[in-house]
């Protein structure tokens, strides 16, 4: 038997958002042991949990959530009691390009966990009692919001995503999640597996891969490189700084209820274009620079695929049921986030240049 209150697989642990939901559980809960599994892709990075690496109830597994045997083992050896699968391609452009591999991690990858976490679960005492497959998705498997201008406190629409709202994915990732969502879902509902699943706006904050928007832009910015605008900017998305979600995250593991969706937003809609002109004002200052000096790096360029024009997150079900909200205004959670990616410049560097990928592969090799 396990020395611990608890077990938790986070899969995806190493990525950004894993990678702060494990830290808060790792310190957070002494009597939980918190098995981190995550396959080391480009976005998975152990360096991102340097601070908790030794903690005593904390451990990393280097695998694949596609494969069936390996996660079932992994299950089995840990006496896994609760699951909060993160892990999953998530970046659109990625998507367009190599969208079997969207298809391969997130519902495959999805059905690989739900399946084992079944055959272990149920074939215990209980019939799934104390057990928790918790899934984390995002707002873009609702579609895309109009985007208007009425007078009031919302100025680029009134319509906002909510837990019913008709899936209408448009790329090849938002399509890959609403699957799995589906898949969850009917897991559920044919087999009683405990669930609870979350739907997320955009995040930033600290460890974010920088081919997203606001890490790429403020090291673009430091080295005086263009900053590629999509179209005209006009493009809106509700931001959540990361460590809220993870809050919400295990806010929803401990207290939401089983076969319930959550939403999980900002309240928090910015245009691209504004949040760029904002980074620029804040990189600028905190360099030293004269106000504006790189606003000149702004360049527009054609338009992504299928691009969405607004999404926007009702969360009123998780507050009012959980008392749940953000703790920073997006404008002190991205000065916050802007210093630390100052004050870390060797975590981008060797993220950017590729290294820890080779440090890793040295260590765990290419499995």
């Amino acid at each position: 038997m396990s020395d611990f209150k608890r077990n938790i697989l986070v899969t995806g642990g190493a990525g950004f958002i894993g990678s702060h939901v494990v830290r808060l559980m790792v310190k957070k809960y002494h009597d939980y042991r918190i098995v981190n599994l995550d396959k080391l892709t480009y976005a998975g990075n152990l360096a991102n949990l340097d601070d908790v690496a030794q903690s005593p109830n904390y451990c990393f597994v280097k695998a694949d959530i596609a494969d069936f045997e390996k996660v079932s083992s992994i299950i089995s050896e840990y006496q896994i009691d609760g699951i909060i699968h993160l892990a999953a391609e998530s970046h659109v452009d990625r998507s367009i390009k190599d969208p079997f591999t969207f298809a391969r991690t997130n519902v495959m990858g999805t059905l690989s966990l739900l399946e084992a976490a079944r055959r272990h679960w149920q074939s215990g005492d209980g019939d799934f009692a104390g057990k928790l497959f918790y899934h984390v998705s995002t707002d873009e498997v609702y579609g895309a919001l109009e985007l208007d201008s009425p007078e009031g406190e919302a100025p680029y629409g009134s319509e906002l995503f909510l837990e019913t709202t008709r899936y209408n994915p448009h790329s090849p990732y938002s399509a890959s999640k609403a699957s799995s969502d589906h898949f969850v879902r009917a897991y559920h509902d044919t087999y009683g597996l405990p669930v609870v699943i979350s739907n997320c706006s955009n995040n930033y904050g600290p460890n974010q891969f920088p081919e997203k928007l606001i890490p790429l832009f403020i090291n673009n910015i430091c080295h005086n490189r263009p900053l590629p605008v999509y179209g005209r900017g006009e493009n809106v998305r509700d931001w959540l700084y990361v460590e809220d979600h993870a809050e919400a995250i295990d806010l929803l593991f401990h207290n939401g209820r089983i076969g319930e969706t959550y939403n999980i937003g900002g309240f928090n809609e910015w245009k691209n274009i504004d949040i760029v002109r904002l980074l620029v004002k804040i990189v600028d200052r905190l360099l030293g620079r004269s106000e504006g000096q790189s606003d000149s790096l702004i360049t527009y360029v054609t338009d992504r695929a299928g691009h969405d024009l607004r999404y926007a997150i009702d969360s009123s079900k998780l507050a009012g049921e959980l008392g749940w909200k953000p703790s920073l205004q997006f404008e002190e959670g991205l000065e916050r986030t802007v210093r630390w990616y100052l004050d870390n410049r060797k975590w981008t560097e060797g993220v950017t240049s590729g290294d820890y990928l080779r440090y890793y592969q040295e260590m765990y090799g290419n499995r």
